[in-house]
């Protein structure tokens, strides 16, 4: 799923383009892609762009008389910016013809999750933002505030987007890793030194990645956008060498999700418990490195 770095680019890349210009058709290839029908689709056409924002992981498009046109990516959800009048592509949801060129919403897969609102409004825009804390405009006291309002894992908190806005899966992990933290970790039993040092990993993070997806993007229009970028340190890389310390990086799945890390550098050796495989293995689930390198030499 697109996060605040993606969504950052998309927005500055769009904003490039699309600033001015006038919303001349939309065409709408999935039914089930649009989630409103008050103000109707075709309010918008023909209004002029005002601006672009970012609410949450989603990305508002500002029109004339106070639309907003807003979509969600979801995880497989993309755009691509087309010169002229393209067709439909194959993957393609929507496409919305602008003055100067198109935008295509495209989605793999088989599951329809990619959403688009058309709203009317600030208040109505505000309705879609589930209210987390903007990570890079707060300071230390209200991030720990925020942070330690619920009992949670910090890999659940960080994700949670009525806590924190913009950070999923994949910069959760790349976060804990550059904070040395596991992602198994209770919200409420951080010292204050682990949580100012998750804070800076936080602002590390995100904005290294702003950084380095701008400058693979180039004057071009960001077109690989994925959750498992070259250069993570953890996220997407399970079994291969840690960048820090070489053990082999680690990994715990739950629901659709899963968390990747190193024992050695976030959690002191220890294995977390895969749900499915500890239930599994039980007493044979290793706890630390050093067992899992003994159970993995007396397969070999």
């Amino acid at each position: 799923m697109p996060e605040l770095p993606d969504i950052v680019v998309y927005i500055e890349a769009l904003g490039q383009r699309i600033t001015g210009q006038t919303l001349e058709k939309i065409r709408l290839a999935s039914p089930f892609l649009l989630r409103t029908v008050n103000p109707p689709l075709s309010a918008a056409e023909g209004k002029r762009v005002r601006e672009l924002r970012r609410t949450g992981k989603r990305i508002a498009i500002g029109l004339n008389h106070e639309l907003w046109l807003v979509l969600h990516l979801m995880i497989a959800g993309r755009l691509h910016w087309k010169e002229g009048r393209p067709g439909l592509a194959s993957r393609a949801l929507a496409v919305f013809d602008f003055s100067n060129g198109s935008l295509q919403l495209t989605e793999a897969g088989t599951q329809r999750r990619a959403s688009l609102h058309l709203v009317a409004g600030e208040d109505a825009l505000r309705a879609l933002d589930a209210g987390g804390l903007e990570v890079l405009d707060t300071d230390l006291a209200q991030f720990a505030s925020v942070l330690r309002s619920a009992n949670h894992t910090l890999k659940r908190a960080l994700t949670d987007p009525r806590l924190f806005s913009g950070i999923g899966n994949a910069y959760s992990d790349e976060i804990l890793f550059e904070a040395r933290l596991s992602p198994a970790a209770m919200t409420t039993k951080l010292s204050d030194e682990e949580i100012a040092r998750l804070f800076g990993a936080i602002r590390t993070t995100l904005e290294s990645w702003v950084e380095r997806l701008r400058s693979r993007a180039g004057a071009a229009f960001p077109e690989k956008v994925t959750a498992f970028q070259e250069g993570m340190a953890v996220h997407g890389r399970y079994r291969k060498p840690c960048p820090r310390c070489g053990a082999l990086i680690q990994r715990i799945r739950y629901a659709a999700n899963e968390a990747n890390y190193c024992a050695r550098c976030q959690t002191g050796g220890r294995l977390l418990a895969d749900r499915a495989l500890s239930r599994l293995l039980h007493q044979d689930w290793p706890r630390t490195l050093e067992e899992l390198e003994m159970l993995t030499s007396r397969k070999e």
